[in-house]
Parts: structure tokens; sequence; C-alpha cells
């Protein structure tokens, strides 16, 4: 089969979106390195609207240019950060994920100036944030904090920190990683305390289902025990039907001796409710996984909690 010779990757312009892409074309080279790249740009209606992602129609709003730009063959390969890529809907009809990236860091980090942690933050202290997980899960183990929106990209947010926007900033710590900002982290938060958006720290690579070329050259950069937890979680995401107004938060784990567990957690926005399910896969598929952890989580109400959200 003929492998591509110059494959055209459509990115978001943000700096951390470049800065993914250029992972994927040093990883590329290092596989094929007859295989030219570059880079088409496109800015997304979420990068441009600064108001609340719902009225957009949700994560969506991050991933329909770039969608947009793939299916007209203006683009070969679209790089997305698989926790902005709604699960609750099929990807887009022609479209398909090639590969997942070997994952990053799953877990979020506090930035604060003065280097305090969370628990060291006084009372009434500002948090920026838009994140309906990260609101829930602080309402609900540091209620005297109060939760600011913020949004835009990590390097717009981290200048709105800077500005006196906010006290202090969650922010991914693959993202904080991925734009050469790792040393303003004050305190990495374990999952037991901030539990990761589903498919965290997870790069997906899409491409048309019809371009066996791109497909074919893309396909070696996949990791498989990435597969098999990105495959988990989508799926126990799927089962759930969370709005992206419901803080809804998880992440499964491929052991190096191949055991599958993943954990599942669905709150209140306030917090005070939290449903929670850990399984193990045994000899069930990575699918099935996610699908028994969404049952686990209805069986304690759930799809109840999530229904009485607004959105």
């Amino acid at each position: 089969m003929a492998t591509a010779e110059l494959i055209r990757i459509v990115s978001r312009s943000s700096p951390m979106a470049l800065a993914q892409v250029e992972r994927v074309r040093a990883e590329l080279a290092a596989l094929h390195p007859q295989v030219r790249t570059e880079v088409v740009p496109v800015t997304t209606s979420g990068d441009r609207w600064m108001g609340d992602l719902a009225r957009l129609g949700g994560k969506g709003a991050f991933t329909k240019e770039v969608d947009a730009v793939l299916l007209a063959g203006e683009a070969d390969l679209a790089v997305h950060c698989l926790k902005d890529v709604p699960a609750d809907r099929p990807l887009p009809a022609g479209t398909v994920f090639a590969a997942y990236l070997h994952r990053d860091d799953i877990r979020d980090a506090l930035v604060h100036p003065g280097g305090l942690t969370l628990d060291e933050l006084p009372p009434g202290a500002r948090i920026g944030t838009s994140s309906v997980r990260r609101r829930a899960q602080l309402a609900a183990s540091h209620p005297h904090l109060e939760c600011v929106p913020m949004r835009g990209n990590a390097n717009s947010r981290l200048a709105k920190l800077a500005a006196g926007a906010a006290d202090a900033l969650l922010l991914a710590v693959s993202g904080l990683e991925r734009i050469g900002e790792p040393d303003r982290i004050s305190e990495i938060l374990p999952p037991e305390t901030m539990c990761p958006p589903i498919g965290a720290g997870i790069l997906a690579l899409q491409c048309r289902e019809d371009d066996a070329a791109t497909i074919e050259a893309v396909a070696g950069l996949g990791d498989h025990p990435t597969w098999r937890e990105a495959s988990a979680e989508r799926m126990f995401l799927h089962v759930l039907q969370g709005h992206c107004n419901s803080p809804i938060a998880g992440y499964a784990k491929a052991e190096p001796d191949g055991r599958l567990s993943l954990r599942g957690r669905v709150f209140s926005p306030d917090g005070k409710q939290v449903l929670d399910a850990h399984e193990w896969a045994g000899s069930l598929t990575p699918e099935d996984l996610g699908t028994a952890t969404a049952l686990a989580l209805k069986r304690q109400g759930a799809s109840e909690l999530i229904a009485a959200i607004p959105h």
C-alpha cells in the first residue's frame, strides 16, 4: 500500500495545539523520514468565543471547524486533545481515529504565583476555571474557595492570572508541559483529589476513513495501552450520555501485566452528590468495561442526576 508523501495537518491555532502538532510531526519524521508534513491552522468558534461553552453546543465548538477542513479534503490529519472530542455522539461520518499517542500525565495542577498548595489557599481565594468538573470537585473538597469563570487557551489564562483576574488557576499538567510552562506548577493534584476528564492527556489522530495512505502512515504512532484506556473511557461517557454541563470524571488504567480498570465519577454541580464506581475488566473488552462502569453509576442514580442539570 502506498504511504502518503505529504500529510497536511489541520490544527487549532493556539500555542498548545501547535505544540501538539509539532510532537506528531516529530514522531512521524522518526517513523517515516520520507513523509513531509505541513500545518493548516484554523481558529475555531470555541477559541473565539469567551462565554459559556454550552451556548455554542458544548465541546464540539473546538472540533467542528477542524472536522470541516478534514472532510473537505483541505487537510489529511487532525490532532485532537481527546478530552475535547464529544463522546456522547459518534465521530463525524467519514472520519476515524487512526491512532492514540502514548498518554501524557492525566493530572490537574494548581498554578499559584506564590507557590501555595490548594490546602494552603485562604478562604475566598479565587480559582480561575470554567470547567464544571473542576468546579464540582472543588465545591466538594474546598467549599471555602471561590471559582471565577475563565476560558481561553492555557497561555491566555496564565496572562489573565498575571493580570489579577484570579488568585490561582487549575490547569492540566500535560497542557503546561506542552507549552513549556511546567515551572508554573505549585502543586500537582492526585486523581483522588481532582478526578481528571475523560480522555485526559491523550492526543488522538483523526483521518478520513477512505484515506488509506494517511491511516497507514500514522497508525504506527499509536500506543496500545493508551488505545485500551481511551476505548474504555469514551464508551463510559457514551453510555452515560452526559452533556457539557454535567460534571463527569474518570480514568482507565492499563497495568503492565495487561489488567485494565476504570474509575468513574459523576457529581452534582454543587459537589454535594458524588457517585463513584471502580471496575476491573477481567475478560471484558475495554468497551464493555466502559459500559459496566457507566451502568454501575446509573444504578446509583447517575442518569437522574445528569438529567436534573440545566443545559
